[in-house]
């Protein structure tokens, strides 16, 4: 846009969970134990990182974090005694245990244990890091701050001495690309380059790996571009290149001309000033391809409205005046036939945003006769009514204030409809809506 603007993704982060403390973590299914880990989250909030005396650092992009919860003390023999060989007994953990849930869907979860030295502790890192996830800004980055990002999680992932392994470089640019052509790229840098090298943190710096990125991965297609703005005849943009590229090629002719201007020779310098490297160049008013790439990589170039991210629209009309995001068969993990059911659904939806959850409620047929949900006549797992109706009330407002819709599909008896309602009182309590809103008719 001809106007500059600054794209605020970050959220504010606790001073205490970028200093890091120490948890022992484990994880239940395969068991893992690593005791005294040293947790932190960087600066940006992209990462959640630990490590522990002689193991590799590990990362956790934040933003594959769905939700952050009380731990439940473990039932498994295996991480009792794991515990108990560090000195914390079982009836010492309740409360102590902070459970990071993850996932790149909302079936195929992950769940890291970290047990804190108090209940203190648990409780501060639990609202440090529910304050950090589901920063949907951040997940719209630019291209150059993806860069970034990827350095940053190079850097994260150090081995047992505390150097970035090249095998971790080559993993990174996998896609594609040959490793010899990796290796090939890390030696015109001056940097180690052997198979099972390893590369000093100080030394591999976010200017280094941008180099190597385009060694790598060469933006042929900006460099076509730039050539065919300049004709092919000079190493740089001019003012005057840049102005006419910008109004006659980036620009939106739908736009405002009032509200969203024209670009001009001042705008276009105050870019040149922001993204080209070399000084000489700056201070002549013209642009490099490398300064071209930069300023076509930002947030300047987003191609999305950077502004409406998040909510912006007006949200006091009637519920029937909006799209709601709705889920149908919510309990069920996939297929709609001899499919699984699992309460965990209804908690991941919900955390995803989702206003309208489905419950197929059928008579229960054991003993306690407690109503269930699942896919009639389909062959389907069940799983219990009442468990559902708690992780609705756990997950409801999380990510979002606005009212949830519970669509009953109900085949229940009168007995079991009886335990239905009485269970929606009992445990939703003051949230459940029983009477029409004062001021509104139903």
């Amino acid at each position: 846009m001809a106007k500059a603007y600054t794209f605020n993704w970050q959220k504010p982060l606790p001073s205490f969970i970028q200093e890091g403390a120490v948890f022992d973590r484990y994880e239940e299914d395969p068991f893992v134990f690593e005791p005294n880990c040293f947790f932190k989250v960087d600066e940006f909030g992209f990462f959640l990182t630990w490590k522990s005396d002689g193991k590799e650092g590990q990362v956790l992009e934040c933003s594959l974090i769905n939700s952050i919860r009380s731990g439940a003390v473990p039932k498994d023999p295996k991480i009792i005694t794991a515990l108990e060989s560090v000195g914390k007994t079982e009836t010492d953990l309740e409360g102590r245990i902070v459970c990071v849930c993850s996932g790149t869907d909302l079936v195929n979860l992950n769940f890291i244990y970290m047990v804190a030295d108090s209940v203190e502790t648990a409780k501060q890192w639990m609202e440090g890091l529910r304050s950090v996830i589901h920063n949907f800004r951040a997940n719209n980055v630019c291209p150059m701050t993806c860069l970034k990002k990827h350095w940053m999680r190079l850097s994260f992932l150090t081995n047992t001495n505390g150097k970035i392994p090249v095998r971790s470089i080559t993993r990174t640019f996998a896609s594609g690309k040959t490793e010899k052509g990796i290796f090939q790229a890390l030696k015109e840098l001056g940097l180690p380059s052997g198979k099972n090298d390893e590369i000093e943190h100080s030394v591999f710096t976010f200017d280094k790996f941008y180099e190597l990125t385009q060694k790598i991965c060469p933006r042929t297609d900006i460099e076509e571009l730039f050539k065919k703005l300049n004709g092919d005849k000079t190493d740089y943009l001019t003012v005057d290149h840049l102005v006419s590229f910008l109004n006659e090629n980036q620009r939106d002719p739908r736009l405002n001309e009032i509200l969203f201007p024209f670009y001009d020779p001042k705008r276009a310098m105050q870019i040149i000033e922001t993204y080209e490297p070399d000084e000489a160049l700056k201070k002549q008013g013209r642009m490099s391809s490398d300064g071209f790439c930069r300023y076509l990589m930002s947030d300047e170039n987003a191609p999305v409205f950077l502004d409406r991210l998040e909510l912006y629209q007006e949200m006091d009309h009637p519920l029937a005046h909006y799209f709601i995001s709705s889920s149908h068969n919510t309990y069920l993990t996939g297929r709609q036939f001899g499919g699984k059911s699992s309460v965990e659904m209804y908690r991941q939806v919900l955390l995803a945003g989702c206003r309208c959850v489905e419950l197929d409620i059928w008579d229960g047929k054991g003993e306690d006769q407690e109503p269930i949900i699942t896919h009639g006549k389909a062959m389907c797992t069940d799983i219990l009514f009442k468990d559902v109706i708690q992780a609705i009330k756990e997950t409801a407002f999380t990510t979002s204030e606005y009212p949830v819709i519970l669509s009953f599909e109900n085949h229940c008896s009168k007995p079991q409809q009886f335990k239905m309602a009485k269970y929606c009182e009992e445990i939703f309590g003051d949230l459940l809506l029983r009477q029409p809103l004062e001021g509104f008719f139903a």
